[in-house]
């Protein structure tokens, strides 16, 4: 069995982040979004993986390089625009040859990997195998219905009167059926080809098509507000460590993790929260459900709820939170303007002024 990323796309919603870097490199947990995938797909037992490339291919494949550092042996496939999921299939075919494979969108992530899917899966085969999940706008996704027995039965993509609130989540099971599938289907109104339209054709082709309705925790990170949701789970479950420096002033409260060379002096910490490595913390509060990436610096600041990018700095600001800051970004307090008050008063007026 193989293993198909999809790791292209422009990661519009995430701007202008993805103006210069890669969606699924954010970074949660001070960990790539894509490697926490490509690691599922390690621990399922799959160690050959094709990733799906556009634009920020050179920096996929910086990042990524063989995949040996996952346990994975990589074959990049370059797509020359994101012209939708069964796209990516149809260029990936000479890759995936004969053999089943798990379709695992990278800006995609889900709590306890995939392992229990894809041993199902190689047990039964199916046809196809889609994961769902509850979702209280189920417009803004592909969306299953499902028979009373409990087959799927119709998918429509992103529905303005959705049939049901079953989201399809970003991770598809398949057998070389859905090659078929991918060939004989026509773009969408959006000019894509759909993967909802290639498995509607297997569903209208008699072919095996099931689902497995995830009550984990999953999110599709490719908005600021999911990131930040997905940046609240992840850093209850790191391991507390302290292999930076922290002075007697300072107080380490929870679950926090310090990163080798981090310095961090007269602050006040409380996890869960990550400070990366080369990282310095001076006079400083640091609320939970945070991530500092490496080198970065917080001085006479508040910041809670919110990731930083490598290099970034926030310096002699109140309170920042639910923030996502770029790479190198400097974050400062806005200078004083002199200000004053005209008055025009008339006789025995008084006046409160809040200064």
């Amino acid at each position: 069995m193989k293993a198909l990323v999809l790791s292209g796309g422009s990661g519009t919603r995430l701007r202008p982040i993805t103006h210069t870097s890669a969606k699924q490199l954010v970074p949660v947990a001070n960990k790539p979004v894509l490697f926490y995938g490509l690691e599922a797909i390690a621990d399922a037992g799959i160690d050959e993986v094709g990733i799906v490339v556009g634009d920020t291919a050179d920096e996929i494949r910086e990042a990524v390089g063989d995949g040996s550092r996952f346990g994975v042996e990589v074959t990049y496939i370059p797509q020359e625009a994101p012209l939708g999921l069964a796209h990516a299939v149809l260029i990936a075919q000479d890759f995936l040859g004969d053999e089943d494979f798990v379709m695992y969108l990278g800006d995609n992530f889900i709590v306890g990997g995939i392992t229990g899917l894809v041993e199902e899966f190689r047990a039964e085969r199916p046809d196809a195998r889609i994961l769902l999940t509850r979702v209280p706008d189920p417009t803004s996704f592909g969306v299953a219905e499902l028979g009373p027995d409990g087959q799927v039965v119709g998918l429509e993509e992103k529905p303005k009167e959705p049939k049901s609130d079953l989201a399809l989540v970003g991770v598809y099971l398949f057998t070389p059926a859905v090659h078929e599938a991918v060939r004989s289907i026509e773009p969408s109104w959006r000019g894509e080809l759909e993967i909802t339209h290639a498995i509607q054709w297997l569903i209208d082709n008699k072919c095996d098509v099931r689902s497995a309705t995830i009550s984990g925790y999953w999110k599709d990170t490719g908005n600021v507000t999911d990131m930040l949701e997905v940046n609240r789970s992840v850093p209850e479950a790191v391991e507390p460590l302290n292999a930076g420096t922290v002075d007697e002033e300072s107080e380490i409260i929870g679950r926090v993790r310090i990163e080798a060379g981090a310095r961090v002096s007269g602050s006040r910490i409380v996890g869960p929260a990550i400070i990366g490595a080369g990282s310095v913390v001076d006079d400083a509060y640091i609320g939970p459900f945070t991530s500092v990436s490496e080198d970065c610096r917080i001085v006479d600041s508040e910041i809670e709820y919110s990731i930083l990018l490598r290099g970034s700095s926030v310096t002699g600001v109140r309170r920042v939170e639910a923030s996502l800051i770029g790479r190198d970004a400097e974050v400062t307090p806005a200078p004083r303007n002199p200000s004053a008050h005209r008055l025009v008063l008339g006789d025995h007026s008084k006046v409160q002024i809040s200064s």
